[in-house]
């Protein structure tokens, strides 16, 4: 179980990066009069990073079943935004 929560715990922090730079394009794109990512992506970025964030938590700090679940709830959760954000 250790390493599937390392992983998701890796996913977690790189969907937290992500939502930060998706927050930074926006921002910028914004000062500088250039399209950058919309509200709607940025929405979708941080509701992500945070769901991630908690599950991650929860995994951690459970055990069994339900820690792996959690961890499921994390990768799935970066699999969804992959794919509607930026592949969809």
């Amino acid at each position: 179980m250790r390493p599937i929560r390392g992983i998701s715990g890796i996913a977690a922090a790189g969907l937290v990066l992500l939502a930060l730079v998706v927050v930074g394009a926006a921002l910028i794109g914004e000062r500088r009069g250039f399209p950058g990512p919309g509200p709607e992506s940025v929405a979708w970025h941080i509701a992500v990073a945070v769901i991630a964030v908690v599950a991650q938590v929860y995994s951690d700090r459970v055990r069994g079943t339900a820690s792996l679940v959690a961890a499921a709830v994390v990768l799935g959760s970066g699999a969804v935004l992959l794919w509607t954000q930026w592949w969809g």
